[in-house]
């Protein structure tokens, strides 16, 4: 069995010339003896090799020929995913695959498929939080998560239903970390890069939801399925609620006009697919509100982003794993956590991957010289899942651990805390009124403008720049931010709620 894209035709071309008799007498011949079942895809308007290559050879084996109108050279390679599914189909038919049996609305309880972003777990408490209100709604619905390491550990630890096909996915965190160098992440270009992974797990998500018969897919950032269900509207086989927290991919200036160019060719790609398919997000919802829209434009000759979103994005204010207000006194909180009375409790968190070493490194060499200025000064390093806690020197007075499973409730219980640019951890802070100084990883554009945008918004945090700290001005910052802390905006407190009703008019 065998399939070809584009480029098959050149051999039967070769042949033909060499032996100059006629048109293929030679090419027939040989793939006349091709027995197996054959599929053959060109693009119409490929300029290296005529599709009708292609034709004459699908005629000569008996094969099956495709011929894509407007596609150019290379058809596979520029729609994979219609590439993909054409040939999964070919060879279900003729390996006698059945589809899958399907069962009716009244056989079974609602179910939906999540897909949570792996990129930081913040996106993971936030959808369980969503889970957890859309139960109350549906107390039956069925919620299965097709998801990757680290939200696995999460999810299971919260006794959720995993996916098998879970297993099956390619590692986008991996990718990421791949990707950073010190205290430095590309985003933009990161996800640029990041093709093969993305369409190797749609695949794998379009048949769990084809095999599935769900009722509704929740994507939070699964950028995967909005790009390939919007470039073929013909994949999707349920409702599907479009999670997302920004919208807009933003150059950093210092890259220059070419990331300049790309990032508004990706938004003008995105704004295109939705004004052209606006029904495959069936519910598309903005984790916010419209202030915290930045104020630019998506690119030349492209739209405000003030004005393009809120005309295709609801909008469920900012949603948080579980709110400060729910966690008691913060008085309570500290007692339970062993905070001693007088004491100046910092904890330094940098997330669920290992660009934040070379942050912890210069933040430890300023603790020093914070605490002979704050005698009472105890500092709590976390260094996630990802980073191990005997690679870091640690000062007297500061002490380390891994992991923490209720860190939401030590932000709102400490007195400072020195984070990254993250949207949830951030958003945690500013929630529990916690002052923290915050460092945006350098060419990350979400957090040197999105997330900045919010949290200016609510007047939280310090902006710290990396390149520009250094231990003594790392200890000046965290210094008076515990002498004069800022009084914040408060957070909403019933996103999850907001969110979960407007998927459940989908269920």
């Amino acid at each position: 069995m065998s399939w070809a894209a584009d480029g098959s035709g050149e051999v039967l071309a070769r042949m033909s010339l060499a032996e100059d008799r006629g048109p293929y007498p030679a090419s027939e011949e040989a793939y006349g003896r091709i027995r197996c079942p054959s599929l053959w895809v060109h693009g119409e308007r490929d300029e290296v090799t005529p599709w009708q290559m292609s034709e004459a050879a699908a005629q000569a084996t008996g094969g099956e020929f495709q011929l894509w109108a407007g596609v150019g050279h290379g058809a596979n390679a520029r729609y994979p995913a219609r590439f993909n599914t054409l040939v999964r189909a070919f060879l279900d038919r003729h390996t006698g695959t059945p589809p899958p049996v399907k069962r009716t609305r009244s056989q079974r309880p609602k179910r939906a498929l999540y897909l949570s972003s792996p990129i930081g777990l913040g996106h993971a408490r936030r959808d369980l939080a969503v889970t957890r209100e859309l139960r109350v709604l549906h107390p039956d619905l069925e919620v299965h998560w097709l998801a990757q390491d680290p939200v696995t550990r999460f999810l299971s630890a919260h006794d959720e239903v995993l996916h098998p096909a879970s297993a099956r996915l390619a590692n986008e965190s991996a990718h990421i970390e791949a990707e950073a160098g010190e205290h430095d992440l590309n985003a933009f270009q990161a996800i640029r890069n990041m093709d093969e992974i993305l369409i190797k797990n749609f695949m794998v998500f379009q048949e769990v939801v084809e095999d599935g018969d769900y009722d509704l897919v929740i994507a939070d950032e699964a950028w995967d399925v909005d790009h390939y269900w919007h470039e073929h509207p013909d994949l999707k086989r349920a409702p599907v609620a479009w999670f997302t927290d920004f919208v807009g991919w933003v150059p950093i200036p210092e890259n220059g006009a070419r990331e300049a160019f790309l990032t508004a060719d990706y938004n003008a790609e995105m704004i295109g697919h939705v004004e052209a398919n606006p029904g495959i997000r069936d519910r598309a919802i903005f984790v916010g509100g419209p202030e915290d829209i930045i104020p630019m434009s998506f690119g030349p000759g492209l739209p405000q982003m003030r004005d393009w979103v809120p005309a295709h994005y609801d909008f469920s204010g900012y949603i948080i794993g579980q709110h400060p207000t729910s966690f008691g006194s913060r008085a309570e909180l500290r007692e339970r956590f062993g905070y001693r009375e007088g004491e100046k409790v910092c904890i330094v968190t940098v997330g669920g991957s290992g660009v934040g070493a070379s942050l912890i490194r210069r933040i430890l060499n300023a603790y020093p010289i914070a605490r002979s200025r704050i005698p009472e000064l105890r500092m709590i390093l976390v260094t996630g899942p990802r980073l191990n806690p005997a690679a870091f020197a640690l000062p007297k007075g500061v002490e380390a651990r891994a992991f923490v499973p209720d860190l939401d409730r030590h932000l709102a219980a400490c007195d400072l805390a020195l984070v990254q640019g993250g949207l949830t951890t951030t958003m945690e802070l500013t929630a529990a009124g916690t002052p923290f100084l915050y460092f945006p990883l350098k060419n990350h554009f979400e957090q040197n403008f999105h997330v900045a945008q919010r949290l200016d918004r609510y007047n939280a945090g310090r902006r710290m720049i990396y390149d520009q700290s250094d231990p003594e001005r790392i200890a000046q910052a965290m210094v008076e931010e515990l002498a004069a802390p800022r009084a914040m905006r408060p957070v909403e407190a019933d996103g999850a709620r907001r969110a979960a009703h407007m998927l459940s008019d989908l269920l």
